[in-house]
Formats: C-alpha cells, structure tokens, sequence
C-alpha cells in the first residue's frame, strides 16, 4: 500500500489498513505489545508491559525520549513521599487531591484523580526501582525551576493564598536528581531499565497507519522505516537532531530542516507492517508543532514557543482518530509565562492593553500565561520601577540561576525594555490609558505599604511600592520576541480512565487500541503546573502496560525480520 505524502503540518487524518483477519496480512514482525512513541509515557507504559512478561516492541519516529527527554525532568508527586518527610514536611493524598482538583477541574473523574494521588508514592518509588534518582533539598524561595543544587519545589500555585487556604500546601515537584537538565535523566534511566527487562526499541520508524480488522479491533500497525546504516538514516538523524537543538534560537530554520528530514522519510522509507498481539499503545506526545492543528483548535497559541520535540504534531491523536477515537479539550493549551526568575519582576505589576492588573503576579506561570491567552487576547507588559529594575539584574546572576532563565531576562531588560520618566510618558509608549496605569500603580503601590489589601490578593513577599519611578515596561506577551512564551498542547484521545483504551463516538472502548501521555486526556488537560505532565505520562503509561498484559494472556513469540538496534 502506497501511502500519499501527508505533511507534518496536516489536518488530515490518516486510513487504515481494514482486513478481514489477522491472515490477510504478510507481517514483517509480531509483538504481544507495540508502542508508537518512546517518550515518558511510551516507556512508562513498555516497562511495565515488560515486567508483566509480555513480548514488547517501542517504536519512534526520531531516537526515542521525545518531548520528556528535553523536559525539566519533573513529576509532580506527594502523599507523603520519602523525599518530602527528608526535607521535613507532611503531606498527604488527600491535601494533593484537594490542591490538584482546583488544578485538573473536570478533565477526569474526582475517583480517577484520587487513585493519581493515592498511588503517587508507589509510582515515584516504581521510577526508583527503574534507575531514576531524587533527591529532597528545597530551595529558599519560590521559582519557575530551582537551581542546580535543588529538587524538590513547590512547583504549581499551592503556595499561594487563594490555594493554600483550601489546601495544605506542600512542595511536590519532584525534579530527577543528576548533573544538568533533569529531563535526559529521567528518560535515559527509565530507558534503559526497558532495555535490561528485554524491550526492544526501533528508531527511525514513523507509524503511518493502524490496522484493524472487520470488527473493529486493531491488530497492528504499519509503518515507515529507513534502512539501518544507509545514508538515508544518518541524513535525516543529522537534520532532525540539528533542527532539535536550534529551535529556541532559530525557529523558522528548524521547521526547514524538519522539512528536508520528512522529505528524505517519504524518499527512503520502506514499508512494514507489524502484528501486535495484545494491544498497541499511541504515545506520541501532543500536536503544539503541528500549526494547522493549533490553529484549528486554539489559534491564540499559535504565537507562542512551540515547546517539545519534533514528533508532537498530533500524529498519534490523527492516528486514533482513523479508526473511531473521538478527540476533546482540543482547545486546551498553556502557555507559560513565567516572571521569577527574577523574583524582581514578580514584585512589579503586570497589566493589560488598558492598564490594569488581571491576575496575581505570583502564581505559577502557566495560570498568567492562561489569564492572558484566555481573557487578555494573549496581551501583556511587567510594569517595574528603578529599584526592582537592579533588583532583577541581581536576581538572574549567572551563579543563581539557569542560563535559560538568565538570558531571556537580560535580553528583555536591557535590548526590549521602554523606560519613561513619568507614567503618562510610559502609557504612551505601550498604548495603554495613562490613567488607568496611574490608578493602577497607586492603588497597588498603596497596598505594597500596608495602606489596603491587595485586590488580587498578592503576598506580602512579593509587594513592593513601585509608584517612584523612572519606569520600566517589559512586553510579556504570548508573541514576544525576547521573551518567549513555551506552548504545549493539553487536549487528545478520550480513554477509558480504567484500561486506557480509547473510547469512540458512542463512549465504547475500542479493541486493541490505547492511549497515553499528552496524546490523551488526563490529569494534566486542563490548567498545567509542572510535573504533571511527566506524573501522567507514568500514571497513563503504567496503566495501558497492566491492562493489555493482565486481562489477557501472552501468546507465544514468533520469529521475526532482524530488529534495529536500541535509540
């Protein structure tokens, strides 16, 4: 079967491959259990397929790791985890329930959430039993992501006021211990855990299709795999890899190379088709690369920082969907403004195009990215004075913070500020009503004094009087060039929140066919704080692994075509 050229950033959603049986088909190979997509949930899900016995074969487009391994490297985790009660604070599953359900809202059932919670301690000590190492040192005061000697923060808004007064706050993001970025620790530990428990890994195989018999089942999958060793393969690792690591930087030249690397794809592919016997598992991440998506879905993001890796363009949802999979929260997306680093800024103001604060500066970033997006048209400017201006400068010394977090900050302070010495001249520059701006920093500046309450109910270590100037504006806006604004996709396949299997048009289950990760809906698809993510992609994972392995038993292993080498 010769399959059209669907691009990257296509709506289209894909055919399968209907056969009356299993027999129809001249398989290349046969797994008891295939996953589509190697990242946090993919292995999640093939570790403990593995560790049930069943025969498991991890498929991924690129190397495997996805949008996880260049993650953060947290998992937002609690109850009363060991890390936790080292660093001297009590916790429990029901404070977490309490705090995550203003979170997580109706994105799934209270029952599922609460068994999220209840087994959070088992999965944190599952990733440990799997290499993964944390740690329980806090850092002194809030921020978006501690420094390197910290790893255990509160990561979400459970220290702020409005949550902390309906839930016992308590510090749950869990970042993975190690030298650097925690994100390749955390995959390469779980990977390869999979690796010594007998999971085979085929990189460089993109699924293009599934494979469903007359009753609806999925029986497999077919795809499209370059030859191992050939100038084809090294060509497109070496573009692929490249465009990964200058997206930050050069985006318009990174979607050109991923262009050129799905050029050489459709070229060189060749076509498999590989049975599994127990079930196949779609964890390919979401759809933030994929713009025809984005811009169909929640189009207000397509301004933003596409953050993740190349292969969360919504195949694994489009692929779902070909056979019955019904999709939700599509609209669902966060976008992460974060302002502290430097706490500086998280002092001043933020306001919108009529001068006005709209939400307290100090909660976690992706609730300001949200209010902004959401009810501010994604527009946004720090309003800062001369004090908080060299206090931001000291915030973001390079021994202090990430380099991530330093030179945005510094290029937005010194390359994209508008400075003024009087507000009208400061409104007049941003395009806001001077006096509404005026009334503004008075009103909050008279609060920072102790004179009022904080009308959005700010604490008081993050109130300072900023009505002395000069002035400084900083554009935070989900389009800013210097500082930008990460967007991820929350929205995906509707599951069974028992099994993992995705459900069709009429709530039923289809056969053979799961879901997990950001390709589906959980507990991260409404309002994001970090760690819950990767926490879903092994809550998900696990989840799919048991069902397919445990409600069903595994046939024996057939022989095979020869399987590429581990990512």
């Amino acid at each position: 079967m010769n399959r059209a050229h669907r691009s990257d950033q296509s709506n289209d959603i894909p055919k399968p491959v209907k056969v009356t049986g299993p027999d129809e088909i001249q398989w290349h190979q046969e797994h008891d259990v295939i996953i589509v997509g190697f990242g946090g949930a993919g292995v999640s899900a093939a570790l403990q397929a593995a560790e049930n016995g069943a025969d498991v074969l991890a498929l991924d487009r690129f190397f495997g790791g996805g949008a996880t391994t260049l993650s953060g490297g947290v998992v937002y985790a609690g109850g009363g985890s060991q890390y936790q009660k080292a660093a001297g604070f009590d916790d429990t599953p029901e404070e977490m329930f309490k705090y995550l359900k203003m979170e997580v809202s109706d994105a799934v059932s209270d029952e599922t959430l609460k068994r999220f919670c209840d087994q959070s301690i088992d999965n944190l000590q599952w990733l440990a039993d799997n290499k993964v190492q944390f740690a329980g040192n806090v850092p002194p005061e809030k921020t978006s992501y501690p420094g390197k000697k910290f790893f255990l923060y509160y990561s979400g808004n459970e220290g702020v006021g409005s949550y902390a007064e309906k839930a016992r706050p308590a510090p749950r993001g869990h970042r993975t211990a190690g030298v650097g970025m925690s994100g390749n620790n955390f995959f390469s530990a779980l990977q390869q855990s999979a690796l010594d428990k007998g999971v085979k890994v085929q990189g460089q195989s993109e699924v293009v299709g599934l494979v469903m018999d007359e009753s609806g089942e999925v029986l497999g999958v077919e795809i499209r795999h370059l030859p191992e060793g050939s100038e084809a393969a090294k060509k497109h690792k070496k573009l692929s890899n490249f465009a990964t690591k200058i997206h930050l930087y050069a985006r318009k030249k990174a979607f050109s190379l991923r262009a050129q690397a799905e050029k050489i794809e459709h070229e060189f592919g060749e076509t498999r088709f590989i049975r599994a016997r127990k079930g196949v598992v779609l964890s390919t991440g979401g759809f933030v690369f994929n713009k025809a998506m984005v811009d169909q879905y929640a189009p207000i993001y397509s301004k933003g920082l596409q953050l993740g890796a190349t292969g969360c363009n919504g195949s694994g949802i489009r692929l779902g969907q070909s056979v019955g999979g019904v999709v939700d929260r599509m609209e669902k997306m966060s976008a992460w403004r974060f302002i502290n680093p430097p706490k500086g800024w998280s002092q001043g103001i933020v306001v919108n195009k009529q001068g006005q604060r709209f939400c307290n500066e100090e909660v976690y970033g992706a609730k300001l990215g949200y209010e902004m997006c959401e009810n501010q048209d994604g527009k946004a400017y720090v309003i800062i004075n001369k004090a908080l201006f060299r206090k931001s400068l000291s915030d973001v010394a390079p021994w202090k913070v990430w380099s991530f977090q330093m030179m945005p900050a510094l290029m937005t302070m010194f390359m994209g500020a508008k400075k003024a010495k009087t507000i009208e001249e400061l409104a007049e520059k941003i395009k806001v009503p001077a006096d509404k701006l005026s009334e503004t920093i008075s009103d909050y500046s008279a609060g920072a004094r102790g004179e009022k309450e904080d009308v959005l109910g700010k604490s008081k270590g993050f109130l300072t009087p900023v009505d002395e100037g000069p002035w400084y504006a900083l554009d935070a806006s989900i389009d800013s060039d210097l500082m930008p604004c990460p967007v991820i996709s929350l929205g995906g396949l509707k599951v069974s929140e028992e099994s993992g299997l995705v459900l069709n048009e009429q709530g039923h289950t289809i056969k053979g066919l799961y879901a997990a990760g950001r390709a589906s809906i959980g507990v991260a698809s409404n309002l994001y704080v970090s760690g819950l993510s990767i926490a879903d992609c092994v809550f998900s994972g696990r989840r799919a692994g048991q069902h397919m392995t445990s409600t069903q038993s595994v046939e024996p292993q057939v022989k095979e075509e020869a399987v590429s080498e581990p990512c």
